[in-house]
């Protein structure tokens, strides 16, 4: 397997810049790939050991494009997670003024963090999606467009200056990134633990989403995202991205998964990884009841019943 992380692309993004913060980085290749998708295909096909992207931000909630890569396809892993304060800079060829903005371009996750500030700044400026705000730098550099919100630190990369710096709609906003590979066993618990499924329920029925959710509340796992994304089946078929707080070796998190492994269509896990958010000493004990001694000494207890030994 080659020694290399794909990313989304091309250099200058913030998904770069949150991939350098890992250690491990510093061994492997970077290669930048033009989209999500061909990222994670790298690593299925064998081009690259893992990919690293983004999946989450604290304005939209979910990136769309990642959690459907993950829901469809071979199945994927993760292995890491990133948080990164994202600002943007509204980058421009050199002499460019305000005044002369007539378009502006960035990835589209990008646009809700910047709305009201180009409400207010450059209300008939024109919108144009780009693969990524890096990607949106050099078609500015090109000349498509006249303008792009990207990392203040893409400018040099690409010959251009930062006309506006700090922007951002919604303060201390940041993006999660997560480091993909080929399924394999999990690391080891930290304490500090997040695991991450997809759930396609069995059947539609009043309540189904309440007996998904019923296998997390009654052994006290806290959920940290829950997102519905379409199956493709038609309307009103979804399936729920889910990201909980423990780990797979929890008795707690294992039996949920058991749970609803039973009572699901199908039960796609992406991973049981480190949380970024939290360190241990930020980590509340488990509920009452739901700590693995318990589960130990409440199937101790089962199992004396079962042998007439009360």
């Amino acid at each position: 397997m080659p020694a290399s992380y794909a990313y989304l692309g091309p250099e200058g993004t913030f998904t770069e810049a949150a991939l350098r913060t890992l250690p491990e980085a510093a061994t492997r290749e970077l290669v930048p790939y033009v989209s999500v998708q061909s990222a994670l295909d790298a690593v299925r096909v064998g081009e690259a050991e893992a990919a690293f992207v983004p999946i989450e931000n604290s304005v939209e909630g979910g990136i769309t494009t990642t959690l459907d890569e993950l829901v469809a396809g071979a199945p994927l892993m993760i292995y890491r997670e990133v948080l990164l304060s994202i600002t943007f800079a509204l980058l421009v060829r050199p002499g460019t003024k305000l005044s002369d903005i007539k378009t502006v371009s960035a990835h589209p996750a990008a646009q809700p963090q910047v709305r009201n500030w180009l409400k207010k700044n450059l209300p008939d400026a024109h919108w144009e999606s780009a693969a990524s705000n890096a990607d949106a730098a050099r078609l500015v550099q090109e000349g498509q467009y006249d303008a792009a919100f990207a990392g203040e630190f893409a400018a040099a990369l690409y010959g251009l200056e930062v006309l506006e710096s700090g922007i951002h709609d919604a303060e201390n906003a940041q993006t999660r990134f997560v480091l993909v590979g080929r399924p394999a066993r999990p690391a080891a618990p930290t304490g500090a633990d997040k695991t991450s499924v997809v759930l396609w329920q069995r059947d539609d029925h009043p309540g189904g989403l309440r007996d998904l959710l019923g296998e997390f509340a009654t052994r006290g796992i806290n959920l940290m995202l829950l997102q519905s994304r379409p199956t493709g089946e038609g309307i009103g078929n979804y399936c729920f991205c889910i990201d909980a707080e423990g780990h797979i070796s929890d008795r707690r998190v294992a039996e949920a998964l058991m749970g609803l492994k039973r009572i699901c269509l199908e039960v796609r896990f992406l991973g049981s990884y480190p949380r970024a958010d939290v360190g241990l000493d930020g980590v509340s004990a488990p509920r009452p009841g739901t700590s693995d001694e318990e589960f130990v000494s409440a199937s101790d207890w089962v199992a004396r019943c079962q042998d007439g030994r009360f």
